[in-house]
């Protein structure tokens, strides 16, 4: 048996109204990935927190290399080897990548700093890994994944040996996935030991040794991940068998609500086209599905659609109106809700508490407002309603701050809002990522009923399953272009990602 690198014993952590953990251990040895496993909220991010340093814990003892230690800070964990890369990243958006990760610990002679050493070190642990970044890029202007691997250089930079990744693939496309776990394959051949927290139950299978599940703030147990199956695993994660194959029967197709013509967006940048002459449409009753590799046009596609940027040239009609120069309240108002890409950037105020977040669309309309002012009773009762329809958890409930909830639980509070708003379309980018499989089963169904019940979805995904799984039709972006339209009954994974990379093209028409 290897040694124990990480010891946490006996772990609890209260929050107000909320215990995030209690009485939990686990044990990491050296050169193993050791996958943590659990609901939203299940405590997996604050009990990594406790040992990154960024919490204290009420009780219990951690040890590194079998020593007892007090890690008050996040320096302190960096002293001893403990590196994290956080399921939102800690990143400056206008500094490079290179002064990203040389943050925190740089090198100076004479009071000026010194980066050509920081320079080599980080383009060798680029070169060697294969992340093939641009050091002088600013973090603003470079993909998730690529944000993504400057945070793992970050670590490996300060050359920590135990190496925390909470949620890392949430926001990965498949490719980047399998990228990613092959590196975390190659770190434990070099020795580093891994906490691998996941909601993915593939990729545990994949590259993890050990499990361990908490349920609740609780510990579940450990066992090897090749003793149980996909299936044990989701049970006993969540106490009850999870079913994520749903029979969606015939779509009974209506209006058409959302018709697109001609939409053309120049790349901020580069000057090129980030979207070219895309034309669909979407009708009442069904599930349209885009599938493609992240960075080829969704994000400023459906940045467009809901009016987050006004730089396009076509036509984006809603329930048969021109919206192309409509503000996003204009939108919102007429038919459209959108669960954003990005929770924190567009689709949550997280110094808000949870119950006005959950109205940030609604709060002028009669039903929450008179004369001006908010009826915050109605409020309250509506948000909580929500919060118990959607198992939102959340420790005060009402009163949450949203910034202290887990991603998971924000997601959640998202997906609530804008389903229950008066819509005729969803527009609906990764729904699902971050969220358990209990959530996700939960999520689906909800997008079903949406679509059963007469309203169009828009739906934006990068996991295969979830696009063959839940639509009607996919359309298949490839840059910046809709080079497929399929249904998923005639179609499989293998044929989207040649369409997906580019390999294989169809001409799509639509009518008007």
């Amino acid at each position: 048996m290897t040694k124990k690198v990480i010891e946490m014993l006996n772990i609890t952590k209260t929050f107000p109204g909320v215990i995030a953990n209690e009485d939990v251990s686990i044990t990491l040895h050296e050169g193993e990935i050791l996958a943590l496993l659990g609901e939203n909220g299940a405590g997996k991010s604050t009990l990594m927190s406790i040992l990154f340093g960024l919490y204290e814990p009420d009780t219990g003892v951690i040890r590194v290399n079998e020593k007892d230690v007090n890690i008050k800070d996040p320096n302190e964990a960096t002293k001893y080897g403990i590196g994290m890369v956080h399921q939102h990243f800690k990143l400056v958006q206008n500094f490079t990548v290179l002064e990203n990760v040389v943050l925190g610990a740089e090198t100076t002679k004479f009071g000026v700093l010194k980066m050509d050493e920081a320079r080599k070190k980080v383009m060798e642990l680029s070169e060697r890994y294969k992340f093939n970044i641009n050091p002088d890029a600013l973090i603003e202007d470079i993909t998730v994944g690529m944000q993504q691997r400057v945070e793992i250089i970050k670590m490996l930079y300060r050359d920590n040996d135990i190496l925390i990744f909470d949620e890392p693939t949430a926001v990965l496309t498949p490719q980047e996935i399998t990228e990613l776990l092959e590196i975390m394959r190659q770190l434990v051949k070099e020795g580093k030991s891994i906490i691998f927290i996941t909601h993915k139950l593939n990729e545990i299978k994949e590259v993890a040794d050990k499990v361990t599940v908490l349920r609740k703030g609780k510990l579940v147990g450990t066992v090897d991940v090749a003793d149980v199956s996909i299936d044990q695993m989701s049970e006993m994660m969540v106490g009850r068998s999870i079913d994520l194959n749903f029979d969606l029967g015939e779509p009974k197709i209506g209006n058409r609500v959302l018709k697109v013509r001609n939409l053309s967006i120049d790349h901020k940048l580069s000057g090129q086209k980030a979207i070219h002459n895309v034309n669909f449409d979407v009708f009442e009753g069904e599930i349209v599905c885009i599938a493609g590799i992240d960075g080829n046009g969704q994000s400023e596609l459906v940045h467009a659609l809901t009016g987050l940027i006004d730089n396009y040239t076509g036509q984006i009609e809603l329930n048969g109106g021109d919206i192309s120069k409509k503000s996003i309240r204009y939108r919102n108002t007429h038919g459209l809700s959108h669960i954003p890409e990005d929770r924190h950037k567009h689709g949550l105020i997280l110094d808000y508490n949870l119950s006005k977040n959950m109205v940030l669309q609604s709060y002028f309309e009669p039903k929450f407002q008179k004369g001006g002012f908010i009826k915050f009773d109605d409020v309250a009762d509506y948000s909580k309603k929500l919060i118990e329809q959607y198992d939102v958890r959340a420790g005060q409930g009402n009163d949450t701050i949203t910034r202290s909830m887990s991603g998971g639980n924000q997601q959640k509070a998202i997906v609530a809002r804008e389903i229950e708003r008066d819509h005729n379309i969803l527009i609906a980018v990764q729904p699902t990522r971050g969220l358990d499989v209990g959530a996700i089963e939960y999520i689906h169904s909800q997008l079903i009923e949406d679509r059963n019940n007469g309203n169009g979805v828009l739906l934006v995904s990068f996991e295969l399953s979830e696009v063959l799984g839940i639509s009607d039709r996919i359309l298949v972006m490839h840059s910046g272009e809709i080079v497929a339209e399929l249904k998923p009954q005639d179609t499989n994974e293998q044929e989207l990602g040649l369409y997906m990379s580019g390999a294989k093209h169809m001409e799509v028409k639509v009518n008007d």
